[in-house]
């Protein structure tokens, strides 16, 4: 197997990997209300009883609120196909790669500054934050590889 091929075969498998993360991520945010009530069954904590509290009774008196996740989730499904180019053609759209490093990057400040706007712990804040911290290194590591595939591209050529 040629080098080359041996590349684009980690770049799929980094996709692959970042690619369902992102959609289950984003499928996480569709039942909010059973996934809180299930949380709440399994884990005694003071904040998400507080929250599991917040999304009952948003969803009993004013359930056009969740609206709004089921749009974060569906946010979460589109930028996932957005990497289907990757798949096609790694390094001419490797700025769909470099995008995704940015939106992981800005997830921090992002919680750093609405996280106490909104009232929300800062230990779960920084749980919000890991989200970006996770997210970028697959990114990074398909960057690198995707650089690599380039460099062997030019040579070739």
């Amino acid at each position: 197997m040629s080098e080359r091929s041996a590349l684009r075969r980690r770049i799929r498998a980094w996709l692959v990997l970042f690619i369902v993360c992102l959609a289950l991520s984003g499928l996480t945010a569709f039942p909010l209300v059973s996934e809180l009530h299930w949380a709440n069954s399994v884990i005694s904590h003071e904040w998400l009883r507080r929250v599991g509290d917040g999304l009952d009774q948003a969803d009993a008196r004013y359930p056009f609120l969740l609206y709004g996740t089921d749009w974060l989730a569906f946010a979460h499904l589109v930028i996932a196909v957005f990497f289907y180019g990757v798949h096609r053609d790694p390094v001419r759209n490797i700025w769909i790669v470099e995008a995704g490093v940015i939106a992981c990057v800005a997830v921090i400040p992002l919680a750093l500054i609405c996280g106490p706007i909104r009232g929300i712990p800062f230990g779960w804040s920084l749980i919000d934050m890991s989200f970006g911290v996770f997210g970028v290194i697959p990114l990074l590591v398909l960057r690198r590889l995707i650089k690599r595939l380039e460099a062997l591209t030019s040579a070739d050529a």
